[in-house]
């Protein structure tokens, strides 16, 4: 193969995982709502927040253009907030101690 083909397989590959790597985040930042729920320990809270850091950070452990090991430390920071928050009881969509809409007797069908 030519090297215009690889060097554009790896453009490909980099944008890739870059995309992925921002849907991650912006899906950790869109979970922080059940950050503020009291219900959620402070671990994962902290995991959260060390992942965003770590993914917006300059020093990682492989080159930035690699974005495996940010994608890696995100999908473990929102499946242990995801975990939490399913022990504690608090849904996504709902904060700590509210009813499901459906439930409430002045929820709008």
């Amino acid at each position: 193969m030519d090297t215009t083909v690889w060097l554009v397989l790896g453009v490909v590959a980099v944008l890739i995982m870059l995309a992925s790597a921002v849907v991650l985040l912006v899906r950790v930042f869109k979970a922080r709502k059940l950050l503020v729920d009291a219900g959620i320990p402070l671990r994962s809270k902290a995991l959260v927040w060390a992942a965003v850091i770590y993914t917006v950070s300059p020093v990682d452990l492989l080159p930035d253009p690699v974005y495996l090991d940010d994608i890696g430390f995100l999908l473990v920071a929102l499946r242990s907030l995801h975990s939490a928050a399913s022990a504690a009881g608090v849904r996504p969509g709902n904060r700590a101690g509210n009813p499901p809409l459906e439930s409430r007797p002045d929820a709008v069908g």
